[in-house]
């Protein structure tokens, strides 16, 4: 799915078949899943291929790799060079970008004092699919940010994600929404999220989520759409009453929810602020 014989990854300076790329075991990241990562979307455009927001993304990318202390030795402007040609050398236009910064080999429990760099892309349809998201309150909550840095895209703080998945689809959900360590609604295991109540929208602030580069992206697209958004934080009990609700994030894009533990909002979809964003944001990603 990811790669074939064909497939060509930028590894540590070079450019190799990703049938031949090849790791050390003893890496850091590999056996305490300290390394960060981003994920980026290339769209075709009238006026050709377009990473969406590839600074932004490659800012963020530097910044986790700061404050988890691993070395990141190309700069923005050097990444999008790469993510350009990554993406001419394998013939891809719609496509799904992934750089990671992962550990050397070292057993210390400390940053470690080198690092080597990946970057592949793929064809990859929305995350979340098409269809509208039946999802549940997981018994899973966000990492306390105190334990962590929460706004960094780290590759261990997916654990929390995956079990939160996990969780949901053994209950026969789509998706899971979690909270943070004080009850309050979170985000997605791998999107933000948002709900409309009254002709306004509310999303959780910043503390235990991820600041999403889409999310910023619909925040932006709300302000001149004269659509208001209140940042504060609420409990799950506050949904009952919603009148829609939507994940955002780059691999999701903006997706449509349906109900949550099986409560259904009462808005039809088409009828949603959601609804409109999602035209919104697909007409301007194809810009």
């Amino acid at each position: 799915m990811y790669f074939n014989h064909q497939t060509i990854v930028f590894l540590n300076g070079n450019w190799v078949p990703a049938s031949q790329a090849v790791t050390g075991l003893y890496s850091q990241t590999i056996h305490y899943g300290l390394g960060v990562f981003e994920g980026i979307r290339t769209y075709n455009t009238p006026s050709g291929t377009h990473i969406f927001k590839a600074r932004e993304h490659y800012q963020r990318l530097h910044y986790s790799a700061k404050v988890m202390h691993l070395p990141l030795p190309y700069s923005v402007e050097e990444l999008i060079d790469i993510s350009y040609e990554l993406l001419r050398l394998n013939g891809l236009t719609d496509a799904y970008i992934r750089p990671l910064v992962y550990g050397e080999p070292m057993m210390k429990l400390l940053p470690p004092a080198q690092t080597s760099f990946f970057m592949c892309a793929w064809e990859w349809p929305r995350y979340l699919g098409n269809d509208l998201l039946n999802i549940m309150i997981s018994s899973f909550q966000r990492p306390n940010p105190k334990s962590t840095f929460i706004d960094a895209k780290a590759t261990g703080h997916y654990v929390n994600s995956i079990l939160a998945t996990h969780e949901a689809a053994c209950n026969g959900y789509d998706e899971a929404l979690l909270l943070d360590i004080n009850g309050n609604v979170a985000e997605g295991p791998g999107a933000n999220f948002f709900y409309e109540k009254n002709g306004i929208l509310y999303t959780p602030p910043k503390g235990s989520i991820l600041m999403g580069i889409t999310r910023a992206t619909i925040l932006e697209l709300c302000q001149n759409n004269g659509i208001e958004v209140e940042e504060n934080f609420f409990t799950p009990d506050v949904l009952k009453d919603a009148d829609g609700a939507f994940f955002t994030g780059t691999a999701a894009e903006v997706a449509g929810i349906k109900a949550i533990n099986g409560i259904p909002f009462k808005k039809q979809w088409p009828d949603t602020i959601g609804a409109f964003l999602y035209d919104e944001y697909k007409k301007l990603v194809l810009e």
